[in-house]
């Protein structure tokens, strides 16, 4: 049989674009392992931080190299550059490109905004073509923290106390910013966290316990987003699931992580040697099994598809779980959460990769 041809794109222009990089060099690294290497063929596409499209060589660049084209190195053939003028960009871009045409599933790891938010989703559904991951729809609402927290209210899901506010609320008006801040001290207290609801890796986000602080944080994250959420801080362990499937997911083990920095933010994230991975967390049977089950409840509740991370905290002195969120498009690399909680449920990293590029076929097949 020919290989699949697997489209996989990467890089984008998020904050997480280095971090795309990384996930894709450990696809890449499955897709070429044994078990996979005759049944597909890689064509990489990276996207710069301009949002040029990039294909042949400099793809292959990067993911040799582990490090963002220079601007010096970019492709000046007409077959290698997809979209040399991002601002021109016309449909007759997307009518002929040879290494387009060619591409029978779409891979997308593309981190963050313009990646995991429905965006580039929409535009793989439009070229009719499989790709892994959620749709439009589930994407978008993974991706907007205020979005989500209503569909989780509507599953019922227990989650912290938050508000939803906008930019609007925090810059127009001087004398309506006091009476919010009033608000949101009187319906969450301290500590609160203050988050633009459609960032990802923590980005913009801090941690607050006075009038000042809370102050300082909504207008920072105001200028990285239009609508921010306010979520009353909590005393828990943070515990997190990994879901794999369509209509019929599953869940894996539940794992843990640890740190010693005051919250899980960007540097904790990405700095080697700052967070812990705990896999599988020590956790009574009963509250993994419940984790297990709100997660599925999750998955469906924001029509996700393929894969999906789905974050906890666990109220130890109550026994209480509350959803925190969830991730439609988690990072991919080998010591990523995402494919470590399936590893240790039985599925090795290219077997994941192999299912995720089948269930991708088998959601764009007609029913």
């Amino acid at each position: 049989m020919a290989k699949l041809r697997v489209g996989l794109l990467f890089g984008g222009r998020s904050g997480e674009h280095e971090v795309s990089i990384k996930s894709a060099r450990a696809i890449a690294k499955a897709l070429s392992a044994e078990q996979n290497a005759n049944k597909y063929e890689i064509l990489p596409f990276y996207i710069q931080k301009d949002g040029r499209w990039l294909a042949g060589e400099a793809p292959e660049k990067v993911l040799a190299t582990g490090t963002p084209l220079l601007e010096s190195e970019q492709s000046t053939s007409s077959e290698g550059n997809l979209t040399s003028n991002p601002q021109a960009q016309t449909l007759s871009k997307w009518q002929s490109p040879s290494q387009v045409a060619q591409v029978d599933v779409w891979f997308p790891i593309l981190h963050g905004p313009n990646g995991e938010d429905g965006t580039i989703q929409g535009l793989l559904t439009l070229m009719q073509v499989p790709f892994v991951g959620s749709g439009v729809l589930g994407s978008a609402m993974g991706m907007d923290k205020i979005a989500m927290k209503m569909a989780f209210e509507q599953a019922g899901l227990p989650q912290v106390k938050y508000k939803a506010i906008t930019r609007t609320q925090v810059w127009s008006n001087p004398c309506v910013f006091p009476k919010l801040c009033d608000e949101i001290e009187a319906a969450l207290g301290y500590p609160a966290f203050v988050k633009p609801a459609n960032l990802g890796s923590s980005v913009g986000i801090a941690k607050v316990r006075s009038r000042q602080e809370l102050e300082a944080a909504l207008d920072n994250a105001a200028s990285y987003d239009r609508r921010l959420v306010v979520e009353a801080g909590v005393v828990a362990r943070e515990v997190e699931c990994a879901v794999l499937g369509n209509d019929q997911p599953q869940a894996s083990v539940v794992g843990e992580i640890t740190y010693d920095s005051d919250f899980y933010d960007y540097e904790t994230k990405y700095t080697e040697g700052l967070a812990d991975l705990l896999i599988p967390a020590q956790l009574p049977d009963a509250i993994a099994r419940q984790i297990q089950d709100m997660a599925l409840q999750a998955f469906a509740g924001v029509d996700a598809a393929g894969l999906a991370r789905v974050d906890f905290f666990y109220v130890e002195a109550t026994q209480e779980v509350l959803i925190n969120e969830i991730n439609t498009l988690p990072g991919f690399t080998a010591t990523s959460m995402y494919p470590q909680l399936w590893a240790h449920s039985g599925v090795s990293f290219p077997e994941l990769v192999d299912r995720l590029i089948q269930l991708a076929i088998e959601r764009h097949s007609p029913s």
